[in-house]
């Protein structure tokens, strides 16, 4: 799985799975990108691949550790419908 932020694609440094949405290890240009469409808005966040691919996602808790920043994200809504 992957993550689209507006219309970056990133890839975390790792991204796993958990109830309700995913967890994801971001650093560099993905954590810029992520920060700023939470706080600054504008861009959408979806899931790219596996069972959440193309939903929408919410960021529900940005955790600080040493070197690493851990994001846990929430589905938002269904996947769009393709034309």
């Amino acid at each position: 799985m992957q993550l689209i932020i507006g219309d970056r694609h990133v890839i975390p440094e790792t991204i796993r799975r958990i109830a309700g949405g995913v967890e994801a290890v971001l650093k560099g240009e993905a954590l810029s990108a992520l920060i700023d469409a939470t706080f600054v808005g504008g861009a959408t966040i979806e899931v790219l691949g596996g069972d959440l691919d193309r939903r929408p996602m919410a960021v529900e808790a940005i955790r600080m550790a040493g070197a690493e920043t851990r994001v846990t994200l929430v589905c938002a809504g269904p996947a769009p419908q393709l034309a």
